[in-house]
């Protein structure tokens, strides 16, 4: 069954607040036992945060757009007493849940966001530049697009998301998703923009979609404002393009619990700042994890983000003196073809990395940008930092049981070189 705003007073001018009109929509195709929602084509709608319930598919037409507000008073706060006082001061996601939500379900099944049309997160509204390079906000964190927590059997498919503050869609403590052909579009130049959180969530499938944002565009997280939740694990990342301005696939930073049964397969990466990363800083270990079937090409960006154009960035140190970091063990790198700016990094403390295998994998250094080369990033973490060190295909320190079988290297200059010890 279909439920229109405009039966419940919708504009859709992009001027007036359609928020009663579409959370009334919402709510009746909820007590309806479910029905869909839709957008119509040509139309925007201007709106305050909005709750997704169970059953219910949220549908925006080609054409249609959902545009957040550029005022925090028009956001939800999810955070919940308990969460080390998030819910009253301005938090981090490591610390609380999200500050701030547009779209937001909690223990929400089989609801779902479909349709090619576009939700914009207003998030030019939230931030500043800061250099030609970096747009950040004045605090932290800003506005997520879309926050799903205790949620089951969600399906989010073909929808544009855009011009967000912050993180675009995370997941807290869900199951069984689906997250199919969705496109990120986010400005390769605002701080913390990422596209997919997976957070203490499992059973998720992240397939067929194109994103490009500024930080990571595909990240597991175990964050600790949700870590109420089972930890994050099952997950499989296919067939998707990516360009980021730090890392495209990744695992980590925060992670206070383990990861594990991670598959990342059949992905295209182009011009980012990091390919494929693992970083343990946390309690937490990572294991059983596969990157196979990847095209990689890196470049470098300015300082001010996250890497050095490492195609593959593997490190696992201690975030601070009382925070010891866990283990990263179990990892393959599979039929892996790399190109950029600078050489893959493996980097950890006695005994946190290990049983590492590459297979059928090229790295070739090449020049691009006009940015430094010859540097390595090892932030974050209690002494970490960019370091110099001569540019070589493959570096790496404190790794036991690497395994390589049909790896070629390929320095600046052509030539085909040796894996070196950092």
């Amino acid at each position: 069954m279909v439920f229109d705003p405009f039966s419940y007073g919708a504009a859709g001018d992009g001027v007036r607040d359609d928020t009663e009109a579409i959370q009334q929509a919402i709510d009746a195709a909820a007590e309806n036992g479910g029905g869909r929602v839709v957008l119509s084509s040509g139309k925007t709608y201007l709106t305050r945060s909005l709750f997704l319930k169970s059953f219910v598919e949220l549908h925006l037409e080609s054409g249609s757009v959902l545009k957040a507000p550029r005022d925090l008073e028009g956001y939800f706060r999810p955070n919940q007493p308990g969460t080390d006082g998030a819910a009253s001061r301005v938090g981090t996601p490591v610390t609380g849940k999200p500050s701030y939500v547009f779209l937001y379900a909690y223990g929400a099944e089989h609801a779902s966001v479909t349709g090619q049309g576009t939700i914009d997160g207003s998030g030019d509204a939230f931030v500043r530049r800061v250099s030609p390079w970096y747009v950040t906000g004045d605090f932290y964190p800003r506005p997520t697009l879309a926050y799903f927590e205790n949620c089951k059997h969600i399906t989010f498919r073909n929808t544009v998301m855009c011009n967000v503050a912050f993180w675009t869609l995370h997941l807290g403590g869900c199951e069984d998703v689906l997250i199919d052909a969705i496109r990120i579009l986010n400005p390769l130049d605002v701080a913390n923009s990422d596209g997919i959180d997976v957070d203490h969530s499992r059973h998720v499938r992240i397939r067929d979609c194109h994103i490009t944002c500024a930080d990571d565009c595909v990240c597991m997280k175990n964050t600790l404002g949700n870590r109420e939740y089972p930890h994050t694990r099952d997950v499989i990342v296919s067939g998707c393009t990516l360009i980021s301005t730090s890392a495209a696939l990744k695992i980590g930073t925060e992670g206070v619990d383990d990861f594990e049964n991670i598959l990342f397969t059949d992905c295209t990466i182009d011009a980012s700042n990091r390919g494929l990363s693992i970083q343990v800083r946390d309690a937490g270990n990572v294991r059983n994890v596969v990157f196979s079937q990847i095209t990689v090409r890196t470049r470098r960006f300015a300082d001010s983000w996250w890497g050095c154009a490492e195609p593959i960035a593997v490190t696992a140190v201690d975030r601070a003196g009382d925070n010891p970091g866990g283990a990263i063990e179990n990892v393959r790198f599979l039929h892996i073809d790399c190109e950029g700016e600078n050489g893959a990094l493996f980097y950890g403390l006695p005994g946190r990395i290990r049983n590492i295998r590459m297979e059928d994998v090229s790295i070739r250094l090449k020049e691009e940008s006009r940015w430094p080369k010859h540097r390595y990033d090892l932030r974050p973490g209690e002494g970490m930092e960019v370091v110099e060190h001569p540019g070589v295909p493959m570096l790496s320190h404190g790794v036991e049981d690497l395994v390589l079988k049909d790896v070629r290297l390929v320095g600046f200059d052509g030539e085909e070189k040796n894996p070196e010890a950092f």
